[in-house]
């Protein structure tokens, strides 16, 4: 399974300094929920991941702080 990254989710990630390992984490170790319709949301630490699963790869859709 590969990961896959949105322009928006790229963006974000430079402005809040959080790196793809990071997002790798959150995937794995972050409390997820579903967000309607088809998204999921990891939140890990201070920022959340907001991705779907398309196929075989996940696709991030953006990297935002928790609030």
């Amino acid at each position: 399974m590969s990961i896959k990254y949105s322009k928006h989710a790229r963006e974000q990630m430079i402005a809040r300094g959080i790196t793809e390992k990071q997002v790798a984490i959150a995937l794995k170790s972050g409390s997820k929920h579903l967000q309607f319709p088809d998204k999921i949301v990891s939140e890990y630490t201070y920022y959340s991941v907001v991705y779907k699963k398309v196929e075989n790869d996940i696709f991030i859709i953006t990297v935002k702080p928790r609030w």
